[in-house]
């Protein structure tokens, strides 16, 4: 065991691998190519990273055509991507951040297939308010009153529940130093404000943005006022 977390952080702590690995927190399949631009790689080098890190079963590889598509094997690996940035000491994150392009990642972003940032955090906080959701000594559980909520949305708890994956659970936000929430319901909620239009994705960012109609739902169902 000790040999194998050894061998994992190797190949997470190398700067190529470590920018693939962010890269892909966006949530979406990259191509080689795609990834050796973002790495600032050759393709030969970008190839021999990406070989590394499909034998060690971090990702995976898809074939459409002409073109093979990496994504992490399973979502465990983007969180544990995510949860590593808050190893950062808060000094030095906040001055990691302070750039032009960042305030937008802080405000509203996707951690991987849920929401984070200010908003995802401000969202979590209504539904333990509402008691939507309940925080039994840091273990999120889905109330009565919140399965119904849900179902309202249109989203099928059950159905979720039964997925072979984390239900409900509280995921640090790097940004915030506080809780979102993650697995499957908020994989469901994020897909729903998708669908609704109430956030768009931006291009090239994991940042999100929150239309006029998202503004409205968000501070109606959540009182989370975002202008």
């Amino acid at each position: 065991m000790e040999n194998q977390f050894k061998n994992i952080a190797s190949l997470i702590g190398d700067p190529v691998r470590a920018t693939i690995m962010w890269t892909l927190m966006d949530g979406k399949a990259f191509t080689a190519t795609e990834l050796a631009i973002t790495a600032d790689t050759s393709p030969q080098n970008i190839s021999m990273h990406l070989t590394k890190l499909v034998n060690a079963e971090l990702l995976a590889v898809e074939t459409q055509g002409r073109h093979k598509y990496y994504k992490f094997s399973r979502k465990e690996i983007a969180y544990a991507i995510e949860a590593m940035v808050n190893l950062i000491p808060h000094t030095t994150a906040l001055k990691k951040i302070n750039t032009e392009d960042t305030p937008a990642i802080k405000h509203c972003r996707t951690c991987y297939d849920h929401l984070a940032g200010k908003v995802g955090v401000a969202i979590t906080d209504s539904l333990l308010e509402q008691k939507i959701i309940i925080n039994s000594n840091n273990i999120f559980e889905i109330s009565k009153k919140g399965e119904d909520w849900f179902a309202d949305l249109g989203i099928d708890v059950q159905g979720l529940k039964e997925q072979r994956r984390s239900f409900l659970r509280p995921c640090l936000d790097w940004s915030e130093r506080r809780h979102h929430i993650a697995g499957s319901l908020a994989a469901a909620l994020l897909d729903k404000m998708f669908l609704a239009d109430w956030i768009r994705r931006t291009k090239n960012s994991r940042a999100i943005i929150i239309t006029s109609k998202g503004q409205k739902e968000l501070y109606g169902r959540f009182k989370v006022n975002v202008k």
